[in-house]
C-alpha cells in the first residue's frame, strides 16, 4: 500500500474510535428530574441529535432535549511489578 493510502486508514480508525470512546463517555439514561435542557421549545430528534444532546418526549413537564449524564469509570487499577 502506498504510505498515503495508510495513513488515511489510520485517520479514519482513529477518528472512528474516538467517537466511540466518547459514547462510552456519556449516557442518555437521566433521570426525568435531573436533565438539564439543551434545546428550544419545538426542536426536532434530529436537530437534538446534532447538537450532542440527547432526546426522550415520554416525559412530560421535564425538558425532552437534554444534556447527556457523563458516566463514572471506576478508577483504574495500579499494576504491580
Amino acid at each position: 500500500m502506498e504510505p498515503r493510502v495508510v495513513c488515511v486508514l489510520v485517520l479514519v480508525c482513529t477518528l472512528a474510535l474516538s467517537s466511540l470512546a466518547q459514547a462510552q463517555l456519556e449516557t442518555c439514561d437521566v433521570q426525568p428530574h435531573k436533565r438539564a435542557n439543551c434545546g428550544v421549545p419545538g426542536i426536532t430528534p434530529s436537530q437534538c441529535r446534532d447538537k450532542g444532546c440527547c432526546f426522550d418526549n415520554t416525559v412530560r413537564g421535564v425538558p425532552w432535549c437534554f444534556r447527556p449524564e457523563p458516566v463514572l469509570s471506576p478508577p483504574e487499577e495500579e499494576c504491580s511489578l
